[in-house]
C-alpha cells in the first residue's frame, strides 16, 4: 500500500499518516525482497522435482519396495549407479509420507483380501508350517499341518528335517486321498511362504481340481485357523522347550493330534470335538446334551431360573475374512 502511494507523497508523510516509523517500512521492504529472492533460489546441488520422482519410483519398485535406503544405495553403487545420498533418500520418503513400512503402503493394495466360506467339511482347508526346536542350538524340525476350517479337524500332518515343496506336495496329496475329496470341491488356503507358492504344489492342486488361495503379504490374520492351532500346540503344559530328536517330536505330535481331533472340546465349534463335527455325529451329541439339561430343568426348575437350558449348536459356517454385513437403516413413520 505504501509503495502505491509513494508517487503522490513522500515516504515520511505516508508513514506519519498511518502511524509507523519510517525504519519499520524499510525493514518490511527489505525482508519481502529477501523472501522473493529466496523462493526463486535453487541450489546447484539440489535435486529437481523430476529427479526426486525418479528416485521415489525406483525405491518403490518391485526390487526395492521392502528394502532400506542404505540397502538400495549400496546395491546401486555395486551396479555403478549413483543417484543421491542415503540421507536424501530418507528425505524424499519423508516428503511422500513413506518413511515407515513402505511394503505395507505400496504393495498391499495389489492383493485381494481372501474371503472364504465353508459350510461343511472338506470345503476349505488351511495349512502352514511351524518350527520345533531341536536339542542343539539352531536345530529345528519342521511341522507341516493341514486342517479343515469348518470342523477344525487336522486332516494331515508331517514332521521333516527341512521345509521343502515336495514334502508339502506329498502330504497334501495323501490327505486328499484319505478324505476322498473330489474335483472342484475344495479350496486350500495358505500364506505366501516358498513351499506354499511352489510349482510342485501348484501343479498338484491344478491337476486334482483344487482351488488355491493365499494370504496377503505380512497379514497373519488372513490365516487365523492354522495360527490358532499352532498356539494350542505350543501352549500345552507338556510341550517341551526342545525335542531330543525328530522321533521324539513325532511321538509328541502323534499323541497331541490324537487328543486334538478326538478328545479336545474346541470352543470355536461349540465345545464339540473336531472329529465329531468333521464326520457328522455332533447332532447326536447335541441331542444327548439337550436331554440331560432338560431332565435337570424338570428336576429343579428354580435352579435354572425357570428357563430350559440349551447347549451350543454345532457350527453352520466358518469364514476366513467374513465380509462386513451392510446395515439397512429404516426410517420411522
Amino acid at each position: 500500500m505504501i509503495d502505491s502511494l509513494s508517487g503522490q507523497m513522500t515516504i515520511n508523510k505516508i508513514c506519519a499518516n498511518i502511524g509507523i516509523p519510517k525504519s519499520t517500512y524499510y525493514y518490511w521492504k527489505k525482508h519481502n525482497q529477501a523472501d522473493k529472492t529466496k523462493s526463486n533460489y535453487h541450489p546447484a546441488w539440489s535435486l529437481l522435482s523430476d529427479e526426486k520422482e525418479q528416485i521415489l519410483s525406483l525405491m518403490n519398485s518391485e526390487d526395492y519396495y521392502d528394502k532400506s535406503p542404505a540397502y538400495i544405495y549400496y546395491s546401486l553403487l555395486d551396479s555403478r549407479v549413483y543417484l543421491c545420498s542415503i540421507r536424501t533418500m530418507y528425505r524424499i520418503l519423508k516428503e511422500h509420507h513413506q518413511s515407515k513400512e513402505r511394503r505395507t503402503i505400496i504393495h498391499h493394495g495389489k492383493y485381494e483380501k481372501p474371503e472364504l466360506l465353508a459350510e461343511q467339511p472338506n470345503e476349505v482347508w488351511s495349512w502352514d508350517i511351524t518350527k520345533l526346536k531341536g536339542l542343539a542350538k539352531w536345530t529345528y524340525y519342521y511341522l507341516y499341518v493341514i486342517m479343515d476350517i469348518f470342523s477344525r479337524y487336522v486332516v494331515g500332518w508331517h514332521i521333516a528335517y527341512r521345509e521343502e515343496s515336495q514334502i508339502a506336495r506329498e502330504l497334501i496329496y495323501q490327505s486328499l486321498l484319505k478324505q476322498e475329496v473330489g474335483r472342484d470341491q475344495l479350496t486350500i488356503h495358505a500364506d505366501r511362504g516358498a513351499s506354499m507358492r511352489s510349482k510342485p504344489v501348484a501343479f498338484l492342486l491344478s491337476d486334482l481340481g483344487v482351488t488355491k488361495s493365499h494370504s496377503r503379504p505380512y497379514q497373519s490374520n488372513d490365516n487365523p485357523y492354522s495360527e490358532s492351532q499352532f498356539k494350542t500346540l505350543k501352549y500345552q503344559p507338556l510341550f517341551p522347550e526342545r525335542f531330543e530328536n525328530i522321533e521324539s517330536a513325532r511321538d509328541y505330535c502323534r499323541g497331541f493330534f490324537q487328543w486334538y481331533n478326538k478328545e479336545h472340546y474346541h470352543s470355536g465349534i461349540g465345545y464339540y470335538t473336531p472329529e465329531s463335527v468333521h464326520y457328522g455325529y455332533c447332532d447326536e451329541i447335541y441331542n444327548n446334551r439337550s436331554e440331560v439339561l432338560l431332565d435337570a430343568y424338570f428336576e429343579n426348575p428354580e435352579r435354572c431360573r425357570n428357563r430350559i437350558p440349551t447347549p451350543l449348536h454345532p457350527p453352520k459356517e466358518a469364514w476366513i475374512n467374513q465380509p462386513e454385513k451392510e446395515v439397512i437403516k429404516t426410517k420411522c413413520c
